[in-house]
């Protein structure tokens, strides 16, 4: 079966209602191409310009602006959507939040949540960007794999990318469709965004959908955006570019049945 689905790309301030508002349209027009599966962004709903910000904006997971748009649009359109990261309540902790990656299905219904495990802590090289993600996000702790009507989605969060050991073992519990929600800045983007994207999908034999921040923001922060979907044999499907909007190809999951058993590489591993 031939599945259309999106990667959504938007360039989020700290205007939630604005954000929503553009969420909103992209998911819409999204769906009007007829997708079925829409991935939105890393903090799609929020990016303030100081890492503590998103403090006065989280959520308890069930109630609040952000979930309560979430399942009216997937119901109103239709789709699935996994939905970036929004900030929820950490109940052991008043000073952090967890960056919370929120699954609906098309009546909107919330039917998964993951939790970002890895924490983007890092001085970018050659660059005066620093990032402490841990003063403010509390780490998740467990995998997500879950089935869904196109296949089994494996939910990774943009600094997660670069950990395959995370992505072997979603594959190992069956994942068919990494989904990638990143804020990935410009210059390690330019670097490694597209090579790690095929590298997950190529040694995983994985579908992968990777919708990206990509724009300037408020905080002064540039994001590198080129949100794209790729087939398990490594091949970019779609991409977009630059500022908002989506990309947007089919899946087809007999077709990666197919490839995997011609081509039986994920058989042949020797080390656990």
């Amino acid at each position: 079966m031939n599945t259309l689905c999106a990667a959504i790309q938007m360039a989020s301030g700290p205007n939630i209602n604005a954000n929503l508002l553009e969420a909103e349209r992209l998911i819409t027009d999204a769906a009007k191409s007829g997708a079925k599966l829409v991935a939105l962004p890393e903090n799609f709903a929020f990016m303030g310009e100081h890492e503590q910000d998103k403090l006065a904006h989280k959520e308890t997971e069930g109630k609040g602006t952000i979930q309560s748009f979430l399942k009216k649009i997937a119901k109103k359109q239709k789709v699935w959507i996994v939905a970036g990261t929004i900030p929820l309540t950490d109940p052991d902790n008043k000073n952090k939040v967890i960056a919370a990656c929120l699954i609906y299905n098309d009546t909107g219904k919330q039917v998964a949540r993951y939790d970002k495990i890895h924490l983007f802590d890092v001085h970018i090289p050659e660059s005066n960007e620093s990032y402490l993600e841990s003063n403010s996000i509390t780490k998740g702790e467990q995998p997500l794999v879950i089935d869904s009507p196109f296949g089994k989605l494996g939910i990774a969060i943009c600094y997660d990318l670069r950990f395959p050991e995370l992505f072997r073992l979603m594959q190992a519990q069956g994942a068919e469709i990494f989904i990638i929600p990143a804020a990935f800045t410009a210059k390690t983007g330019e670097a490694h965004w597209k090579v790690l994207l095929r590298a997950r999908a190529i040694e995983n034999l994985c579908y992968v959908i990777a919708p990206n921040q990509g724009g300037f923001h408020v905080n002064k922060r540039q994001t590198y955006g080129r949100s794209m979907i790729i087939d398990p044999w490594g091949t970019v499907l779609a991409k977009h570019k630059n500022n908002a909007g989506f990309a947007i190809a089919k899946l087809n999951i007999k077709h990666l049945k197919k490839l995997r058993k011609a081509f039986p590489v994920l058989e042949h591993r020797q080390i656990h």
